[in-house]
């Protein structure tokens, strides 16, 4: 990968870019995540519940997590399972954003989900669905972005609770409005 990756995502698309460097895939602001992340828990501390980590890369995330204390760690990529798979010896679901839009987690819960360097890339349509889909299985959500996208609009089912900015790469974390009332509602597992 010698090529800027946004370089590479205008010339190969972003699912033939993963289709062909999936496997290989590493993130190189990983030192930068981590600092973004330990901050985000550390303003915010979670419980030990069950976190997802989403378009889980190499398993950058997962393995910070695992340094924080954290052991029960869901994933989802479906073009970097391998990579994840090969660095952490854990499995990951193969699940796209447009999956997760139509239900297919719908019987998880989790107390955090991170989403490190992706949803910025969720086409437009898809996104609100998403976020709502993800805001009723789960307490927070974090993302990592190195853009200014995605802004994630409360009606999505997500409080924005603090924004951190660290060279050009910032780190949202939110609570959802809605999760809470699904469980009081009995109509979660």
């Amino acid at each position: 990968m010698h090529k800027k990756i946004s370089d590479e995502y205008r010339s190969k698309g972003i699912a033939g870019f993963y289709k062909n460097e999936g496997e290989l895939y590493r993130n190189p602001h990983e030192p930068l995540l981590e600092s973004l992340l330990k901050q985000s828990l550390d303003r915010k501390p979670m419980g030990q519940g069950c976190v997802l980590d989403l378009a889980c890369g190499s398993g950058e995330i997962t393995i910070i997590l695992e340094k924080h204390g954290f052991t029960n760690i869901d994933a989802i990529d479906p073009y970097t399972y391998k990579a994840y798979k090969r660095r952490t010896g854990r499995d990951a679901e193969k699940f796209s954003f447009e999956d997760i839009a139509e239900g297919c987690i719908a019987n998880k819960q989790y107390e955090l989900v991170i989403c490190s360097f992706a949803m910025h890339l969720v086409n437009e349509s898809w996104l609100p669905r998403v976020c709502f889909n993800l805001s009723l299985i789960a307490n927070h959500l974090i993302i990592l972005t190195p853009h200014k996208r995605p802004k994630i609009q409360m009606d999505w089912g997500w409080v924005l609770d603090f924004e951190l900015l660290e060279n050009r790469v910032r780190a949202r974390s939110y609570r959802s409005l809605y999760r809470q009332e699904v469980a009081m509602q009995g109509l979660l597992r």
